[in-house]
């Protein structure tokens, strides 16, 4: 629903002007600038947290989270904003990675949060969800999906580049639906913590994918996929 003539109520168009007026139309209805999406894979946490706020990043962690923001303040561009999942994780490496972009706003959604996207095909033995949970995730998952991966809106004039903080499940899922590959294959993805994958969605709706899971930047000894 956000392709130009999908916006346009075609029922009132003016019998007299016809075809003119619906292109003209139409040009006011089409994005201009294209977005730029970094997707951010939280550091290396403690696994033994029995809840959320003690599953907090290790040394190893924050210095992964370290080394990310390092890379991308590096990358010499205008960062619009920060949104980052709610989870501790996420957030703390979101404040590690700003302390590199200073003045670059942060948001925080529950909508980010990990999660059970859908059923991975072929089915893996070493996770199983209960059913019920790819229901209660899928849903706000691809509720993310739909809400931060779209074409530029027809006000933005320049370019945008955002940062996006989470977790693997969800950026592999999102990456998958982005493509238009089959969503269920989102486990045969790996991604490393602190990795930076990067796609790009131009004015007409078309996406690519820059980078997927990039750590090339962080030395051999402090790359994890915990």
């Amino acid at each position: 629903r956000r392709e130009p003539l999908a916006l346009i109520n075609l029922k009132k168009k003016s019998e007299e002007t016809g075809e003119e007026e619906l292109a003209s139309r139409l040009d006011h209805c089409k994005a201009k600038a294209t977005r730029h999406i970094f997707l951010i894979r939280h550091s290396q946490y403690n696994l033994d947290g029995r809840v959320d706020k003690d599953r907090t990043l290790t040394p190893l962690g924050r210095e992964q989270a370290e080394l990310t923001g390092h890379r991308l303040a590096s990358l010499g561009l205008k960062f619009d904003q920060i949104i980052h999942s709610s989870m501790a994780r996420a957030t703390e490496t979101t404040e590690i990675i700003s302390k590199h972009l200073p003045g670059v706003k942060k948001i925080s959604t529950d909508l980010l949060r990990e999660g059970a996207p859908i059923e991975p095909d072929p089915p893996v033995s070493h996770w199983k969800p209960e059913a019920v949970q790819y229901y209660e995730d899928g849903a706000r998952i691809e509720a993310a999906f739909r809400n931060f991966i779209h074409r530029a809106d027809v006000k933005q004039e320049e370019d945008s580049y955002e940062i996006f903080v989470c977790h693997a499940n969800v950026i592999r899922y999102i990456v998958c639906r982005a493509l238009q590959f089959p969503p269920e294959g989102w486990l045969r993805l790996s991604l490393n913590n602190g990795s930076i994958t990067h796609l790009v969605i131009r004015p007409n709706g078309r996406v690519a994918l820059r980078t997927l899971g990039d750590t090339g930047f962080m030395p051999p000894d402090k790359i994890t996929r915990t």
